[in-house]
Order: structure tokens, then C-alpha cells, then sequence
């Protein structure tokens, strides 16, 4: 079992990295083996849509997704985490889940991507309380694991920590982290 954490959050220690490592932790000692991509650290220019990926499925576009795609689409569980920026995933995480267009391409148009039953999870994290505060998120991630053939298998959505590593004094959210790590490991 092969387990991705996407860390789609700017700050690195931030609330979202803490939440994701807890998760990744608890897939470890569920038995999986982990990875963790920090999208932040990536050199991934947005969709052009320059529509290559139409002829082949493949990106026209040379930069570090060209790593990024064999292993979203080779691992078992997928675990997506961001922090809320104006109600939706950090730009860095939204050119990730653009660029998937390929994906995309070679499911719906070329009808060459393999069906799997790969799972997805996704962690958010905002400041405020407002009621719709993770909605756009979610349809989202909802609709990047629809596109890389990944079934939307839960999430765990934290509101009201905002200051770096906060979230520490937030002891329920990291366990509730593991445990989903772990669930995700065994199942």
C-alpha cells in the first residue's frame, strides 16, 4: 500500500503540514508506505491550455509535474492538504490540480486511463467559522481525484486555527488526523 501526501500549504510547520504528517504517520504504522510532496517547493507553471494533452494525454508543458504524474497515478491513497485561501485551495496546489487536465484528457477524451479503486482524503484548514468556509475546496478535490481516478473517501476539516502551529493545542484534530492515516492504511 502507497500513500501520497499532497501538502498544498505555503507554510511549511503550518497547521496544514502538522495535520498532514499525523495522517502520514498513521498510514506508516497502519503498514503503508508514504511519501509527501510539498507543492510549495515545486516549480509547476499553470495550465495553458495549450490542449496537447488532447492528442496524447500527456502535458505539453516541461517543469516537475512531469515527477508528479506517474506517482498520482500509481499510488493507492492519496491525501490532499491545504489551508482556506479566500474559500479554496492555495494557487501553488490549484496549478497541481489544473495541470491534471491531462488526466482528464486521457479519461473522458482518449478513454485510456485505467479504472482503480484508489482512494482520496482531504485536509482542510481555515481561520475562520463561516459556515461555507470549506465548500469550494472540497468540490475541488472532488473533482481533481474524479479526473485521476480516485474516489472521494472522506476528510477531516478543521475551522477557527489560523497562527503557525496552532493547531498543536488542537490535540482531537491531530489524533483525528492518525486515526484517518491509519484507517486509510488498513483499508
Amino acid at each position: 500500500m502507497k500513500v501520497l501526501g499532497i501538502m498544498g500549504s505555503p507554510r511549511i510547520k503550518g497547521n496544514t503540514d502538522l495535520l498532514l504528517d499525523e495522517a502520514l504517520k498513521g498510514a506508516k504504522s497502519g503498514g503503508a508506505e508514504v511519501e509527501k510532496i510539498v507543492v510549495d517547493k515545486l516549480k509547476i507553471a499553470p495550465c495553458k491550455e495549450y490542449y496537447g494533452c488532447l492528442k496524447d494525454g500527456n502535458c505539453v508543458i516541461r517543469d516537475d509535474m512531469d515527477a508528479v504524474y506517474p506517482k498520482l497515478l500509481q499510488v493507492d491513497v492519496i491525501i490532499v492538504a491545504a489551508p482556506m485561501f479566500f474559500y479554496s485551495v492555495p494557487a501553488q496546489l490549484k496549478a497541481l490540480i489544473d495541470r491534471c487536465q491531462a488526466t482528464w484528457a486521457r479519461k473522458y477524451v482518449l478513454k485510456n486511463l485505467p479504472e482503480s479503486d484508489r482512494k482520496g482524503v482531504f485536509i482542510g484548514v481555515g481561520a475562520t467559522r463561516g459556515e461555507k468556509l470549506f465548500e469550494g475546496a472540497v468540490l475541488t478535490v472532488k473533482y481533481f481525484f474524479q479526473a485521476i481516478n480516485v474516489s472521494y473517501a472522506g476528510e477531516l476539516l478543521v475551522r477557527g486555527v489560523d497562527q503557525k502551529g496552532e493547531i498543536e493545542e488542537h490535540c482531537a484534530a491531530l489524533k483525528e488526523a492518525f486515526a484517518l492515516g491509519k484507517r486509510l492504511a488498513q483499508a
